[in-house]
């Protein structure tokens, strides 16, 4: 039998009540408690957390695992409270990628087949068909590797796009899929990218990498998929690039600002589309199952299968 460990949820109640019952279901030995239900601060081991306060980490002093409840862990890594000495690990299951293929494959195939332009249409009850680009012919460019930006590249090659990726080695990549890194592999992918999509972490090497800079290096008329993290993009510069026609449109999931303030000019923005921080997600049965294998790697000496960087921020 497992032996019992105590856990602590951090964050929005409102979020995290909703794992007390996956972790009942899928780990039942791992025990979970919102903060004012904890009895014995000290007996806490593990630590799940979301946009946790600056002071939320400080009651617990015998931690082993701080986890996050999805794949970012800015939030985490912002809190001062956070002990410097316990492994940090994010969620990162298959079906977390499989979620964010299928997301960006669909916003690929809306740029591809210009269905932004067929709603307009639809809506001035205006018959017409537009010219067609063969998929081989329509180039992809991903900012960040990784497992999702792996299952992004994999669900586009097998629907015939030419697809390359800039990551920081530009190495390990999905069999035909072309590597770039480093400051003039970004230029080459830009200039390649009829299509270019980000799922790169939040670092500060990162922050701000949409801009008009990078914009101005994109084949004229290119398209936008943001699924990164809001503080990648200079909003004014993306504004900017669909007003001169460098870019024709973009697909926005991610905010500088969440929820997007109603007056923001992106809502009424024809050539942009929004989501609501949406493209992927786990569900709390898949954190408890990952965070128990974690567990249990931690009792054999060993670190979680996804432990996070700090240095690197991933």
């Amino acid at each position: 039998m497992a032996r019992t460990i105590q856990g602590v949820l951090l964050g929005s109640p409102e979020i995290m009540r909703d794992y007390i019952a996956a972790f009942e279901r899928t780990a039942p030995h791992i025990r979970l408690a919102l903060p004012q239900e904890v009895v014995d601060p000290e007996a806490v081991t593990l630590a799940l957390a979301w946009d946790p306060g600056a002071d939320d980490f400080r009651p617990y002093p015998n931690l082993r695992l701080v986890s996050s409840i999805a794949a970012g862990v800015n939030g985490i890594l912002a809190s001062a409270s956070l002990p410097g000495d316990v492994p940090l690990m994010r969620i990162a299951g298959e079906s977390q990628a499989q979620m964010m293929a299928g997301f960006v494959t669909w916003h690929v195939l809306w740029h591809h087949r210009r269905f932004g332009d067929y709603l307009a249409n639809q809506r001035q009850r205006h018959w017409q068909r537009l010219p067609k680009r063969d998929a081989g012919d329509v180039r992809i460019g991903l900012l960040g590797a990784g497992k999702m930006g792996g299952a992004v590249a994999r669900a586009l090659t097998a629907l015939d796009y030419d697809v390359a990726i800039h990551s920081r080695s530009g190495r390990n990549l999905p069999a035909g899929v072309e590597g770039f890194s480093g400051t003039d592999g970004l230029e080459r992918l830009a200039a390649r990218s009829d299509i270019l999509i980000n799922l790169l972490p939040l670092t500060a090497e990162t922050r701000g990498i949409l801009n008009a800079e990078l914009f101005s290096r994109l084949p004229s008329g290119a398209a936008l998929v943001h699924v990164g993290r809001g503080e990648h993009l200079i909003e004014a510069d993306l504004l900017a690039a669909l007003e001169n026609g460098q870019l024709s449109a973009a697909s926005l999931d991610v905010f500088a600002i969440e929820p997007l303030p109603q007056a923001h000019p992106f809502w009424h923005h024809q050539r942009i589309v929004i989501t609501p921080h949406d493209a992927c997600d786990s569900t709390p049965n898949q954190v408890a199952q990952e965070v128990a294998e974690a567990m249990a790697r931690m009792g054999d000496g060993q670190l979680p299968a996804s432990v996070v960087d700090r240095h690197a921020g991933y």
